[in-house]
C-alpha cells in the first residue's frame, strides 16, 4: 500500500484527470479537440516509455501499432457493424499480437540496430496496409454517417471518443505506475542499466522485453481505433506517420524518460509548443513558421541529449534535493 501514498503518483494523476475534466465542466468543443490531443499524445508517450524509459530500447516503430490497432478497428466498425468499446478492444488485441510476434525477433538486436529495425517495421506496416484490398487500398476505410447515429449523432460521439481517450490515459498513468514500482518493473530497469549484467542476476531478459514491448504497444492500439473514428476515416498515410513516432521520442526526452510524470509534462509542453506553431503566422523568409515544427523537434532532442539528458524531471530533481521525494 506504501506504493500508492507515493505523492508522485497523485501529482501525475491529478494533473492529467484536471486536463481531462476541462472540457467537460466548461462543455466546450474547442477545448475538448485541444484536451483531446493532449491527451491522446500523453498516452502514447507513457506506453512508449514503457520500452523507452524503463527498459532502455528506443523505438521509432511505435506507430505502427497506433495505425495497426486503428485500421483493424474502422474495419470491424465499418464492415462488421462492430460497436465502438468491441472495436477498441480489437485494436488493442491486434496490436498486442503484433507486438509478441516482433518481439520475440527484433528485440535481440540492441541500440542502433533495434531503432533501424523499427523504422523498417513502420515503412513495411504501411505499404501492406497501403496494398491490403480489405483495408481499402491507398484509399482506406470511410465511415458512413448512419455509423454515427447510434452514437446519438456525430456531435455526441466526439464527446463519447472524448470520454474514451480520459480514461484510456488515466489508465495509462496508472498501469506505468504499477509497472514502476513492481519487482517485473525492476527487473526491466536492470536491462535498461546493463542487460548482460541483469541475465547474470537471473532475469529473463527476452520475456522480460518482449512482456515489456506487449505492454507498451496495448494502449496505442486501442487510441488508434479512437482517433479514426472521431476523424471518420482512415489512411496509410496518417495512420503509419513516422514523425509522429519521432515526436513522442521527443516529448519523453523532454519531461524525462523512465520518469512517471516526465512523459506528461513533455507531452503537454510539446503540444502546447506545436500549437501555437501550426496556428502563428509568423514567417521566417517566405515560409511559414509552422513548416519548421519537426526542425524544431530535431532541434529540441538535440538539446535535451548534450545538456539535460535527464529531461525536466530529472533536472528538478537533481537541482532541488527535496523534489526527489515529490516527483516520480
Amino acid at each position: 500500500m506504501k506504493q500508492w501514498l507515493h505523492p508522485g503518483f497523485w501529482i501525475t494523476f491529478v494533473i492529467v484527470l484536471a486536463l481531462g475534466l476541462a472540457p467537460i465542466v466548461t462543455q466546450n468543443a474547442s477545448i475538448r479537440e485541444v484536451m483531446f490531443t493532449i491527451l491522446l499524445a500523453i498516452s502514447m508517450a507513457v506506453s512508449l516509455n514503457i520500452i523507452l524509459g524503463y527498459t532502455g530500447y528506443v523505438s521509432f516503430g511505435h506507430v505502427v501499432f497506433f495505425g495497426l490497432g486503428g485500421y483493424l478497428g474502422m474495419y470491424l466498425i465499418d464492415s462488421w457493424k462492430a460497436s465502438l468499446p468491441l472495436a477498441v478492444l480489437g485494436g488493442g488485441a491486434i496490436a498486442a499480437l503484433l507486438a509478441l510476434a516482433l518481439g520475440a525477433s527484433i528485440l535481440r538486436l540492441r541500440g542502433a540496430y533495434f531503432a533501424l529495425a523499427t523504422i523498417g517495421i513502420n515503412e513495411a506496416a504501411r505499404t501492406f496496409v497501403a496494398n491490403f484490398e480489405p483495408f481499402g487500398g491507398p484509399t482506406g476505410i470511410e465511415l458512413h454517417f448512419s455509423v454515427y447515429r447510434d452514437y446519438g449523432g456525430p456531435a455526441q460521439a466526439l464527446w463519447i471518443a472524448y470520454y474514451a481517450v480520459v480514461g484510456i490515459t488515466l489508465f495509462a498513468i496508472v498501469f506505468s505506475y504499477l509497472i514502476k514500482t513492481s519487482k517485473f518493473g525492476l527487473g526491466l530497469m536492470s536491462i535498461r542499466e546493463d542487460e548482460d549484467a541483469a541475465e547474470v542476476m537471473g532475469i529473463v531478459t527476452p520475456r522480460a522485453k518482449t512482456l515489456a514491448f506487449v505492454f507498451s504497444a496495448v494502449l496505442p492500439g486501442m487510441l488508434g481505433v479512437l482517433f479514426f473514428f472521431k476523424n471518420g476515416n482512415v489512411e496509410p498515410g496518417d495512420a503509419f506517420r513516422l514523425h509522429f513516432s519521432i515526436e513522442t521520442l521527443v516529448m519523453i526526452m523532454l519531461g524525462g524518460q523512465g520518469t512517471l510524470l516526465g512523459p506528461v509534462l513533455g507531452a503537454l509542453g510539446y503540444q502546447r509548443l506545436r500549437g501555437l506553431l501550426l496556428t502563428s503566422d509568423v514567417k521566417i523568409g517566405t515560409l511559414p513558421l509552422k513548416d519548421f515544427q519537426l526542425v524544431i523537434s530535431g532541434i529540441l532532442l538535440l538539446i535535451i541529449v548534450l545538456f539535460i539528458p535527464a529531461g525536466l524531471v530529472g533536472w528538478l530533481r537533481r537541482r532541488f534535493a527535496p523534489l526527489r521525494r515529490v516527483l516520480a
